[in-house]
């Protein structure tokens, strides 16, 4: 005796969409879970959970505006027809530095550039 393998297709439900409408707003009720109506409605949780992301997701791209911003304009500013000269920074720099007892301090622009000349920044260890 011969057996022939038999496949049986089981045919996907195909939910109206009064169906799914009923069931999305049951999911959306506060204190409700997608579990619960799931449950009530005989359906799988998780193809629920799909129903009710893309009906949350086709009510936002409902309701997104388009933003437009205005184009960019250029704002002339008035200016005074003659630069004022800031005056120039004073040429010693006085750096005090208070550790117990001892005092350091008036450090001049000599000493800074010979700091400088270094290649690298002037550096305090107070041991």
């Amino acid at each position: 005796m011969e057996e022939k393998d038999q496949t049986v297709r089981v045919k996907r439900k195909r939910h109206s969409a009064e169906f799914k409408a009923e069931a999305i707003k049951a999911c959306l009720q506060p204190g409700v879970s997608v579990a619960a109506v799931a449950l009530h409605y005989r359906l799988n949780a998780n193809m629920l959970r799909t129903w009710v992301t893309a009906h949350e997701r086709a009510l936002a791209e409902r309701n997104r505006t388009s933003v437009t911003a205005p184009a960019a304009e250029f704002i002339a500013l008035p200016m005074p027809a003659t630069h004022e000269r800031v005056a120039p920074a004073p040429a010693d720099i006085v750096i005090e530095v208070k550790r117990g007892a001892a005092t350091v301090g008036s450090w001049n622009d000599a000493v800074l550039k010979i700091c400088s000349t270094r290649g690298r920044p002037f550096q305090f260890s107070g041991r």
